[in-house]
């Protein structure tokens, strides 16, 4: 599934009707250059999910937890260019205990969870940013068919 939005507010709101349909122990993996929109998408990820605190990218921290229920992890993997720095995180302990969203997923290689919904992210050109959205999983099977059935705009 493609999805196009045409600013940052579409990403976001994008993003919050994801969060929407997001239960406890899903993953989402974001990846796509600096400036694609991850951090954009993780913003309405957070909204969908009733947070409403500002969500900023993790990029030196690592990660951002978000008091919800469940709990939202944000975590960003950019500045890791080693597995070993990656399975230092423990990212398993996040992956159970709440939805997680990783910013740079390609970092993490076979640490990251074959059941996953990863998202593409292009930047923009001429205001419009593709979104391509991958199920890896029933989970997230289900996530992408309760967007076609809510209509969610494709590109055309």
């Amino acid at each position: 599934m493609i999805i196009c939005t045409h600013s940052p507010e579409e990403t976001i709101l994008f993003g919050q009707r994801l969060g929407q349909l997001l239960q406890k122990g899903e993953v989402i993996s974001l990846i796509g250059e600096i400036g694609a929109g991850k951090t954009t998408l993780a913003k309405g990820i957070a909204r969908g999910l009733g947070i409403d605190q500002p969500v900023r990218s993790p990029t030196f921290t690592l990660i951002h937890e978000y008091l919800s229920s469940p709990p939202f992890y944000h975590i960003d993997l950019y500045r890791l260019e080693e597995l070993e720095q990656v399975a230092s995180l423990a990212l398993d302990e996040y992956y159970d205990n709440g939805i997680t969203a990783i910013e740079w997923a390609e970092h993490a290689g076979e640490l990251i969870p074959d059941e996953r919904l990863e998202i593409l992210i292009s930047k923009p050109v001429n205001n419009e940013r593709q979104i391509q959205l991958i199920a890896y999983g029933v989970s997230a099977q289900r996530i992408l068919d309760k967007l076609r059935i809510n209509d969610v705009a494709t590109c055309d």
